[in-house]
């Protein structure tokens, strides 16, 4: 679990980026969660595009892609959402500490 200050600099980098995926008509599949698992393992931050005949909302599509690989929703606004998980094999973002 990231902090409110970690998500707002995970924000912030967010900001710069392009959607490298779009969730279509063909919704939320399994060879659609492998593009995006192998994207989070080699970018850790993505921003995905959710266009309007998905069958989805935006949070509705964050939470559901969230559960299923295991990684955090950043934002949901608009029809943007941005997702982090950190690489398990060469880790790029260095997360600011926590609140505590």
């Amino acid at each position: 679990m990231i902090t409110t200050k970690q998500r707002a600099y995970l924000r912030s980098l967010a900001n710069g980026i392009s959607p490298i995926f779009q969730l279509g008509k063909n919704g939320i599949e399994e060879p659609f969660l492998k593009q995006i698992r192998d994207a989070l393992e080699a970018r850790e931050l993505i921003k995905i595009s959710v266009l309007e005949n998905s069958g989805y909302g935006t949070r509705e599509a964050s939470d559901v892609i969230c559960e299923e690989i295991g990684c955090e929703g950043i934002q949901a606004i608009g029809n943007k959402i941005v997702l982090f998980k950190q690489s398990q094999k060469n880790p790029k973002i260095e997360l600011p500490k926590g609140d505590k």
